[in-house]
């Protein structure tokens, strides 16, 4: 038998990790594809009158297989890829695109759903069926099963080979990031603290290097830019993260790119859209393109007015090191961190061994526990690589989830953080309890310690894991985060306050070596210096979210690296600051749909997430009962159960507006 398609007798129906060959998934997944096939056709074909039980609900029991395998599946092909992995998932997009471009393309099967569409008034469903009827119907009718002929054919076409690019862009850009490294000598390591050091020595040993290095993992290389006085050394590693998607031959993502976006702008045309933003955005809490630059310029001005200011300032203090000419993006952070530590007397030398890995861990958990009650049991299961660790999730002595941690940067690993869902929770047509995920890429250590920016990304993913953990809906379609893409990110943002805590970090920020908590002084500054440097964050971020905006408007670009030049020289980028995501590495954006003319969703989610946390600071403070209260009974159980404004409206009672982000950011008066 192939354990991708045994009924899995493990602890809690974890997967069978270490029963799992690479081998197994191609034919695993041809009678995955199969079995819904057979499944789609016998609610298709049914010969009694279409209702809510033998159409939609019918839909939500099927595919449980083809879950199966693509969760273990997409699991190891992001976290731990090989050639063998790699290849696999080049054969199984297309094929997967080409199984859900049928099933949207089935006829009679979209008759069926039409049908209980409009004869729902006569159902009496409950709340909830009625959200998954017109979330199923009109995922029908935006997947293009009312085109027909030429149209219908094209929209396969179109879907196809969106799903084959987006596959070769994010193994283009692993491939770009896992080959290159920079050498470092022992004189090259002069400057640079210890923690940096280690990071460089662990990393050339993954690479066989012989010595230390500099990758191209975010958690080095950020860093590295952060504490070497080289400034020739500083340029070639910014360089070399910058040209990752652009270097020419067989992994440039410029043309990928390109193609990418015409297919999109045909793709909503076919659908009769006049973009592609407006196609994508029609769903989102946003709704129009002009509603997400309306947010977005209100941020960027204030943000921008602040980065000038502070390039004046680094490019002083550049110039008093005897360093000619103007401020390059190689520079800020090297010369950011000189004014941190002389502003707010913070050295991240001696700031990041209390930021131990394990310890946040344990915050993320600690926190969890005061708010919602749950508590976290290790669990020695096989997982995927030695590096993972699980944990039994329950509240109440009561089993509530599975939640997996892989911490660690590794070359088989795609660059980034993302929390993901092996299963979902769900009651029916049985009921589930989730399998959820965190995937980071610290740098590794003895201990493994953590950058202040590490250790929000770490409860940022923990957030999405809440999501998950918490949802307590019926139907696996709209549990947890299967929410609307600019509502996604509140949860996960909210959480990241709670790091912000005194009492947290006064408990959890414990040295390393000492075991002693951080000082109060330490404490006190680390906290007056959460807003430092936001001009820069903010005007990367925002400019990502402008340029993806642009892209998505009108006409699909000719070159979208003209069009990328075009957008920040309308909006007077600061010549020192760049992209966070230039175009050839922009995973969120050409990977897939998910952040698609959506980038901008992290920001939309942060207004309702700084207005959130002051709920509970209006309130008993951080852990007051009834806010946590009504933020899991009114978010983070409901996932996509009722429209996404409801939601926030329930749990604030109203919406919020732009002043609370602009404060939380320190780009106005307190």
């Amino acid at each position: 038998m192939n354990p991708l398609l045994e009924n899995w007798t493990t602890p809690f129906g974890i997967a069978p990790f270490d029963k799992i060959a690479d081998d197994d998934f191609a034919p695993a997944l041809e009678q995955a594809l199969a079995a819904h096939t057979a499944e789609i056709d016998a609610i298709a074909t049914n010969t009694a009158p279409a209702d809510f039980a033998n159409t939609v609900e019918a839909l939500e029991a099927a595919g449980h297989l083809l879950d199966q395998v693509l969760g273990v599946f997409f699991t190891v092909a992001g976290a731990d890829s090989n050639p063998k992995r790699e290849e696999l998932q080049r054969d199984f997009s297309p094929k997967l695109s080409a199984h859900f471009s049928e099933i949207s393309a089935n006829k009679a099967l979209f008759e069926r759903i039409d049908a209980v569409w409009q004869g729902r008034d006569s159902l009496n469903l409950t709340e909830e069926q009625t959200r998954v009827l017109m979330l199923t119907h009109r995922g029908f009718v935006r997947a293009g099963s009312a085109l027909t002929g030429a149209a219908e054919e094209r929209m396969k076409e179109i879907k196809g080979r969106l799903a084959v690019l987006g596959t070769e862009f994010t193994q283009n850009l692993l491939s770009d990031e896992r080959s290159w490294f920079m050498k470092l000598n022992e004189e090259d390591l002069e400057g640079l603290p210890d923690f940096v050091v280690d990071a460089a020595r662990a990393a050339g040993e993954e690479k066989e290097a012989g010595g230390p290095v500099v990758t191209l993992s975010r958690s080095l290389i950020t860093p590295f830019l952060q504490f070497s006085p080289r400034r020739d050394l500083r340029e070639k590693a910014f360089r070399a993260w910058e040209a990752r998607g652009a270097n020419g031959g067989e992994t440039d993502n410029r043309g990928i790119a390109g193609e990418t976006l015409s297919l999109r702008k045909e793709r909503a045309a076919l659908l009769g859209y006049d973009s592609f933003a407006d196609y994508k955005l029609e769903t989102e809490m946003a709704k129009t393109p002009e509603a997400v630059r309306d947010l977005l310029m209100q941020v960027w001005e204030p943000a921008k007015a602040q980065a000038n200011a502070d390039a004046e300032v680094l490019s002083k203090m550049m110039h008093d090191d005897g360093v000619n000419g103007d401020l390059a993006p190689w520079d800020w952070r090297y010369y950011a961190e000189k004014r941190r530590a002389i502003e707010h007397d913070l050295d991240e030398a001696e700031l990041k061994p209390y930021f131990q890995l394990d310890r946040m861990i344990e915050a993320s958990f600690s926190c969890a526990t005061r708010l919602f009650g749950l508590e976290f049991s290790p669990l020695d299961v096989p997982l995927y690589h030695e590096d993972c660790r699980a944990w039994e999730v329950t509240r109440n002595g009561a089993h509530v989830a599975v939640f997996i941690g892989d911490y660690f940067a590794r070359g088989s690993k795609r660059s980034g953080a993302w929390c993901s869902a092996m299963r979902s929770q769900a009651k029916f047509p049985k009921v589930q309890a989730p399998v959820v995920m965190n995937v980071c890429n610290f740098a590794k250590g003895d201990p493994a310690l953590l950058s202040y920016d590490d250790a929000r990304t770490l409860f940022h993913e923990f957030g999405h894991a809440l999501h998950q953990m918490l949802s307590n809906v019926t139907y696996e379609s709209i549990s947890g985060t299967s929410v609307a893409r600019d509502f996604v990110e509140l949860p996960s943002q909210l959480y990241e306050h709670w790091l912000e805590v005194p009492e947290v970090l006064g408990e959890f920020a414990t040295h390393a070596k000492t075991g002693e908590a951080m000082p109060k002084e330490m404490l006190d500054k680390v906290l007056g210096a959460a807003t430092y440097d936001m001009g820069f964050a903010t005007v990367e971020y925002v400019a990502s979210a402008l340029v993806d905006l642009a892209f998505h408007e009108g006409d699909a670009p000719a070159d979208p690296m003209v069009k990328q030049a075009e957008v920040l020289d309308s909006l007077g980028m600061p010549s020192a600051i760049t992209m966070r995501h230039a175009t050839p590495q922009f995973a969120h954006v050409f990977s897939g749909d998910g952040y698609s003319s959506g980038y901008y969703s992290y920001m939309w989610s942060e207004v309702m997430d700084a207005d959130a946390f002051e709920a509970f600071e209006e309130a008993g403070g951080a852990f007051d009962p009834e806010r946590a209260k009504a933020l899991e009974e009114n978010i983070l159980s409901t996932g996509g159960s009722r429209d996404a404004a409801e939601l926030y409206v329930a749990f604030r009672g109203r919406l919020p507006g732009v002043e609370a982000l602009l404060k939380g950011r320190g780009l106005v008066a307190a």
